[in-house]
């Protein structure tokens, strides 16, 4: 159609109304800003801004930091199956699974002979064992725990069949275990040990629960023992006499013991807790009372602490004999209850176990050298590739992070 030049150079000159939000605020810009905002705008809905994109994505997908902070959200599991996502996925995935304590297992008794020594750490970036000091005295049954980022062996069964009261450490990052004074109440073993939140000691604090002495038996006294010096103070029993049994420290500083056996040899389903003194209470003590009982016994189950503060017990031997790969967890609200969790793929007694970073691993036992773990996301356990690297099985072993 034939256009009047004049009126197409009139046409072009007058300028665009402002629509929107620019019309809103056409007195609070310039001119040229509002030209600006219009260019820009017009690059934003193009195929440049499409490009820019596209690069911008390609750039952080390249970069190890971003698929670190990725894998950091996903936990554990997420981010083993994010090594097999990229170059630049897997690196971002190691790098996230070296921050991650490993699980360690130390000592314990072998299918064909007595305690041993050896000392082992999975490394979860590379799932692989790492060979680490050996214990100091080879023994089995004994009570361990991390305390301020180190190993604390208490206690145990030696060669012979020996009872000990003797402790050693092993620090982060030191080549081999210290020995420490032995504990002040005796010689033990089957025991728990818990640490205690506290700064005033030279090496930290643990509380020593239950477990089996030459001259009680299977004894339900509690000690909090001075890591440095060997002194065990006593504090108030467990309601019963327990030994081989689960125990963990919730995040509130309370205290559960749930299973085990009992000073008349039976195997128990029945659970306690035990709460912290109060601060600046003049009669500091601990206090305990009653948890509901266990859906079913567990002589030599674990327990550990999910990542939502729940308490998880797991495996162990029932009643009647049979070893058991059932889970059950501790909720609170209304009313406390015990609720199952998916079982574990092979039934376990006397084995280590970990709670880290929305995870469970489990690992050997009566039975299996296997290991496995609980993603609480995903709600399924999963068997990993690392067995542990014995021949025949190895159980009654202790096992913490580090």
């Amino acid at each position: 159609m034939y256009q009047d030049p004049q009126q197409k150079a009139t046409t072009k000159s007058k300028p665009p109304q402002p629509k929107g939000l620019l019309r809103k605020h056409r007195l609070l810009y310039p001119r040229a800003l509002l030209r600006a905002h219009r260019h820009n705008h017009d690059v934003m809905a193009g195929p440049t801004t499409r490009a820019r994109a596209n690069w911008a994505v390609d750039r952080a997908t390249s970069l190890a930091e971003v698929w670190a902070i990725v894998a950091e959200h996903l936990g554990p599991v997420g981010a083993w199956q994010l090594m097999l996502v990229c170059r630049a996925a897997c690196a971002g995935a190691k790098e996230f699974l070296a921050t991650l304590p490993g699980l360690v297992v130390c000592g314990g008794r072998t299918g064909g002979g007595g305690p041993v020594s050896d000392v082992r750490r999975l490394n979860l970036a590379t799932l692989r064992w790492e060979t680490m000091p050996s214990l100091l005295l080879a023994r089995e049954d004994y009570a361990c725990c991390t305390v301020r980022g180190a190993l604390v062996v208490l206690g145990g069964e030696t060669s012979g069949g020996e009872i000990t009261s003797s402790v050693e450490m092993l620090s982060k990052g030191k080549e081999a275990f210290t020995a420490l004074p032995p504990l002040s109440c005796g010689e033990t073993t089957v025991a728990a040990a818990v640490k205690v939140e506290e700064s005033g000691s030279v090496a930290g604090q643990v509380l020593l629960l239950g477990g089996w002495t030459a001259d009680r038996g299977l004894s339900s006294t509690v000690h909090l023992v001075d890591v440095a010096t060997g002194v065990c103070t006593p504090q108030p029993n467990l309601l019963v006499a327990r030994g081989r049994f689960g125990a963990a420290r919730l995040p509130d500083g309370c205290v559960v013991c749930a299973g085990g056996l009992d000073g008349n040899y039976e195997m128990l389903s029945s659970a306690e807790i035990r709460n912290p003194p109060v601060q600046g209470a003049t009669d500091a003590a601990w206090t305990q009372r009653e948890l509901p009982a266990l859906s079913v016994e567990r002589f030599g189950c674990s327990g550990c602490v999910l990542s939502n503060g729940r308490f998880a017990v797991l495996g162990g031997m029932n009643n009647s004999g049979q070893i058991l790969s059932s889970c059950e967890a501790l909720a609170v609200g209304d009313g406390e209850h015990w609720e199952h969790l998916p079982p574990m793929h092979d039934a376990r007694i006397g084995f280590a176990c970990a709670a880290v970073a929305g995870c469970v691993l489990v690992v050997g036992g009566c039975g299996p050298k296997s290991a496995e773990v609980f993603d609480e996301v995903l709600d399924r356990w999963l068997r990993l590739p690392c067995d542990l690297p014995i021949d025949g099985l190895l159980h009654f072993m202790g096992g913490a992070l580090l």
